[in-house]
């Protein structure tokens, strides 16, 4: 049975690599739980899908992410207060989630590397999405805000725990607490942005980087240490890389893919690694407990 189609997205598959674009260009891609649900399904697709080796994210018109959709007006957040006064507010109630949350986790969480093609305005969540990606390419001059404290509100997208960690914590309190509109030049300047390229070549030098991800490498090694570096940031002592670190070179060892990339080495000829993503992890992956040492 052929799965639905998107409506507030799209995707393609070529070249083992899947591009997801934010599709609502007439509102600015404007984020809407709908669109959280359909982004989360694509990543669904994409880990579960073995010829998809790298994802691109992008916009679809000219802009990438103009934030949450606010067509409502002052009725946008009064679901809640709504329900604060029917005495049926519970915040621990998991239907009252941050969407945004939702997504940033299942991009964190996602098996293969993600590129955000930034081809415009990337505002609230749509400068929120891009943290857990691990590449972020751009366009000059295009507007960028974290205004939530504009809107009387607070963070979205666990922001609070990865803009810090992308760019340090005196950039994301200045953006944060100013809410001020800054340009994706301050955000390549500050680490935000690692690449900016004009427009007709964002596309094919998000490409590019996808194929850095595919070409020569082993998808299995690539998809662990993935993980491995994103959960490391929040690590308190080396000793919980070193314990990762020991096990998975182990296990990676004794694979198939090991072999085939030390012969390659050898003979001079480019690999052609086995193992496929999810299947071939290693036992025990991901690692929830650690030896005692």
């Amino acid at each position: 049975m052929s799965k639905p189609a998107f409506s507030t997205i799209a995707m393609e598959v070529s070249d083992q690599i899947a591009t997801i674009t934010l599709n609502r260009p007439d509102a600015m891609n404007a984020y809407t739980p709908h669109m959280c649900t359909e982004l989360c399904d694509a990543f669904d697709r994409t880990d579960a899908d073995p010829d998809v080796r790298a994802v691109i994210v992008t916009g679809a018109g000219r802009a990438f992410c103009a934030g949450a959709d606010l067509s409502a007006g002052a009725e946008t957040f009064n679901a809640v207060a709504h329900a604060e006064e029917a005495g049926e507010f519970d915040e621990t109630d998991p239907r009252w989630r941050d969407t945004g949350g939702i997504l940033n986790l299942r991009i964190w969480n996602s098996e293969k590397p993600v590129i955000a093609a930034i081809n415009g305005a990337a505002v609230g969540i749509g400068a929120t999405m891009i943290l857990p990606m691990d590449v972020r390419i751009g366009v000059p001059g295009a507007k960028m805000a974290y205004p939530f404290v504009r809107r009387g509100i607070a963070w979205d997208g666990c922001a609070s725990w990865f803009l810090p960690r992308v760019v340090g914590i005196e950039t994301a309190l200045d953006w944060s607490l100013s809410g001020r509109t800054f340009l994706s030049d301050e955000a390549h300047q500050r680490g935000l942005i690692g690449t900016l390229v004009e427009p007709d070549l964002l596309m094919e030098t998000a490409r590019e980087r996808a194929r850095q991800f595919i070409d020569n490498v082993a998808p299995v090694s690539v998809s662990m240490m993935r993980h491995m570096t994103w959960r490391m940031l929040g690590a308190s002592h080396p000793m919980e890389a070193h314990r990762q670190e020991t096990r998975a070179i182990l296990r990676r060892g004794m694979s198939a893919d090991a072999q085939e990339g030390v012969m390659s080495f050898l003979e001079k000829r480019s690999p052609a690694f086995p193992g496929q993503v999810p299947d071939d992890y290693p036992p025990g992956w991901p690692y929830d407990s650690e030896p005692d040492y």
